[in-house]
């Protein structure tokens, strides 16, 4: 089974977001979602839904992002 970087999506107050991608971004998306929820063993996630997560976790695990915001709030 793979292994994706994003667990569960939590089930919370949804946000409008208002965005354009480019369209391989969102096959890129739609494929993502639908993956993952084979593995989690619910329904296709919004594709939508997976952006924040993502970027949460794209910017929690940038190592540069992490040591400059240490080094300003110090």
């Amino acid at each position: 089974m793979t292994k994706l970087k994003l667990g569960p999506i939590a089930d919370d107050k949804p946000v409008k977001v208002a965005l354009e991608l480019p369209a391989a971004l969102h096959r890129d998306l739609m494929a993502y979602a639908e993956i993952l929820g084979r593995e989690s063993g619910q329904a296709s996630a919004d594709p939508v839904r997976l952006i924040v997560p993502m970027l949460e976790r794209f910017i929690a695990t940038d190592r540069g992002f992490v040591k400059a915001r240490k080094s300003k709030a110090s």
